[in-house]
């Protein structure tokens, strides 16, 4: 069982007319991807987490991650894009968290932060 906790560093976007993947026994349909890449702080081992987003048709498969390739993934529905890049680009420290043992825990999240601070314009 592993678990890592990563910052992330970097971010990828690619969109797709419509992928159509065999993930876990089904095709799913991809419109957009996000590739998001750092270190975990202890280690300074490199992890990726990638974010597909989905048609609305499409399955869903469960989130994943492969410790021996340091990669997970994750899967929301295409109108969530806008939402998460926009995470992405305006808070900082942003993580990903990878769980083989607990896949549904697989997520990215954001640091403590007190309400109404705004953005700090680092």
């Amino acid at each position: 069982m592993a678990s890592v906790i990563f910052e992330i560093k970097h971010y990828q976007v690619s969109w797709r007319q419509l992928e159509r993947r065999d993930i876990g026994g089904a095709q799913v349909l991809i419109r957009g991807l996000v590739r998001c890449t750092g270190v975990e702080p202890q280690t300074k081992v490199e992890y990726t987490l990638d974010v597909l987003f989905l048609a609305p048709e499409s399955p869903f498969p469960p989130p994943s991650f492969n410790p021996a390739e340091r990669k997970g993934a994750m899967y929301l529905p295409i109108a969530d894009f806008g939402a998460f890049v926009e995470i992405l680009r305006n808070e900082k420290p942003i993580f990903g968290h990878l769980y083989d043992d607990r896949p549904d825990w697989v997520s990215v999240t954001t640091n403590k932060e007190p309400v109404g601070s705004g953005e700090t314009g680092e």
